[in-house]
């Protein structure tokens, strides 16, 4: 449903965990929201839960009812209720099973109203993997509970800023087992979710992908390892055929310059091997203000890059720069998606 005012769909923000720092996160953003970004923004959350930290934190917020089809008010906290938790029945830094439901709906809330053209993207604020398991779900995180919901199969997870762009291959393993888990198939897979995404969400053209190298020296002619000739460039051959003629598809690389190449212009994003390969260099420039974005959904969403930090919730010290930068973006890749639909 279009808002009355700016004539686009809200872009929602799900509160993630009631006991976590996502309230306070939100509160603290709408606080701070800049005059000149007012699109359209609506809560999936509970109107009790933010009502109870502006008063923990005494903040003077006008939190509002919001339902499809509502006016949004600019200078509101538009809340849609998909839970309805009594203050007194949980205290910040404490989940519990009806706070771990609670975060669940909201996600569910949000995805059902954006795929039926209620909310033209997704921002999320942290849920915890224990919480989401103990509200009964069998999904390790966010990610694959979106791809299941939207009857998606194949989705990578980028970590965006500024200055650099990454995509991991493989993301929750051991280091034991990166080997084992990357094929040609995987990585290939990756690259070709990365270029789609960078030509329709960040409206790049032409697209330059680096692809970051598995061993030290991307492996010195096999001295180091073999999987550079084995599995990493197989898969740059095997992307660059599915890949738009114009992107530029380069590597393996030495895992030890990629990340300052990238950094320095040479690429629009990295496709590293395994998590830490490229979320060590990300975090060491985007700890704050990065942006968790799920590529290969038919939605846009956005996330907050770092936990649900249950020990600092409620005491008003949590860094709102991400979940800045994930609105933000997500307000620019929903337009661009529109804009690629149009032409």
């Amino acid at each position: 449903m279009l808002d009355q005012k700016s004539g686009i769909a809200p872009i929602g923000i799900t509160m993630g965990c009631p006991a976590s720092i996502g309230p306070e996160l939100i509160v603290k953003f709408h606080l701070a929201r800049p005059r000149s970004e007012l699109f359209p923004l609506v809560i999936i959350g509970d109107i009790e839960v933010l009502e109870k930290i502006c008063s923990h934190l005494d903040l003077s917020i006008d939190i509002r009812t919001w339902k499809p089809g509502m006016k949004i008010v600019d200078t509101s906290l538009n809340v849609y209720s998909a839970s309805n938790i009594r203050q007194d029945s949980f205290a910040f830094g404490s989940p519990t099973p009806e706070t771990s439901i609670a975060m669940a709906s909201y996600v569910e809330k949000a995805i059902e109203l954006c795929m039926a053209g209620e909310l033209r993207a997704i921002v999320t604020c942290p849920i915890s993997k224990f919480s989401l398991s103990q509200a009964g779900y069998d999904f390790p995180g966010h990610t694959e509970l979106l791809a299941q919901r939207t009857g998606t199969q194949d989705v990578a997870m980028m970590l965006t800023g500024d200055s650099l762009r990454v995509v991991p291959a493989t993301i929750h393993c051991s280091l034991a087992r990166v080997v084992q888990n990357l094929s040609s198939e995987t990585i290939a897979r990756q690259i070709i979710l990365t270029e789609r995404a960078l030509k329709s969400d960040f409206n790049l053209e032409p697209v330059r992908i680096g692809v970051a190298g598995l061993n030290p020296h991307a492996g010195e002619n096999g001295l180091f390892g073999k999987e550079e000739q084995t599995i990493i460039l197989p898969a740059i051959e095997e992307a660059r055929k599915n890949c738009d003629p114009s992107s530029i598809i380069t590597g393996p690389y030495p895992p030890d310059t990629i990340f300052y190449k990238a950094r320095g212009g040479a690429f629009d994003a990295v496709v590293a091997m395994y998590h830490d390969q490229g979320l060590i260099p990300f975090k060491l420039l985007h700890f704050e203000d990065g942006v968790n974005v799920t590529l290969g959904l038919p939605i846009v969403r956005t996330s907050v890059d770092h936990g649900t930090a249950y020990d600092i919730a409620g005491q008003g010290i949590t860094n709102i720069d991400s979940l800045t930068s994930a609105v933000r973006l997500a307000h620019v890749m929903a337009a661009n998606r529109q804009q690629q639909l149009s032409t």
